[in-house]
């Protein structure tokens, strides 16, 4: 068996943290007016991408919330999709006639989000709503849109803000463009 270290690479910054704090604080003011006198919003982050902007979105949302955690995966540590989505970890309570929203680090081929809505779906709640940070609509191969974005960005591979590399980089506070430099 040999160990092969990852190619070379550099990030660059694609979005401040600056930015991305803006654009949080508008995703939840949006979220609170849709979701306005529901008694708690239960609030289902896909893991593990979405840890940080869930932390940040929660915060910033003026309603009684419920958090919980969906461990969802199309990729383990590749950089492109098996297209073949596996639930690694499942709800700890029932969504059942409440109100949900999914967050989501970021939509690219849609079959994880998907598969996701589908399998939520099932279950019955009063309604779902999706809130993605990243969209690249350009990588879409299912049809599927959230409801909420906070940036379109293009078809580059991203890091930071939660997101990873071989489960590097998450604790960027920004989001980076990774730019392979050659062999490890």
């Amino acid at each position: 068996m040999t160990d092969t270290a990852p190619p070379a690479y550099a990030i660059d910054q694609l979005i401040s943290a600056k930015a991305i704090a803006a654009r949080v604080e508008g995703l939840a003011r949006e979220i609170t007016a849709h979701f306005a006198g529901t008694d708690k919003l239960v609030v289902v982050g896909l893991l593990r991408g979405s840890f940080v902007f869930i932390a940040d979105l929660v915060r910033e949302i003026e309603l009684p919330v419920e958090v919980d955690f969906l461990e969802a995966s199309s990729y383990g540590d590749a950089m492109h999709s098996s297209r073949e989505v596996r639930i690694l970890k499942d709800l700890r309570g029932e969504i059942a006639g409440r109100d949900v929203l999914v967050v989501e680090d970021i939509v690219d081929t849609g079959f994880t989000l998907h598969h996701v809505i589908y399998l939520l779906q099932a279950r019955g709640p009063r309604q779902l709503k999706v809130c993605a940070l990243l969209d690249k609509p350009t990588r879409r191969e299912v049809a599927v849109k959230a409801d909420w974005t906070g940036f379109e960005i293009p078809d580059e591979f991203v890091v930071g803000y939660g997101i990873d590399y071989g489960q590097r980089n998450r604790n960027l506070p920004y989001i980076g463009k990774v730019r392979f430099t050659g062999a490890p």
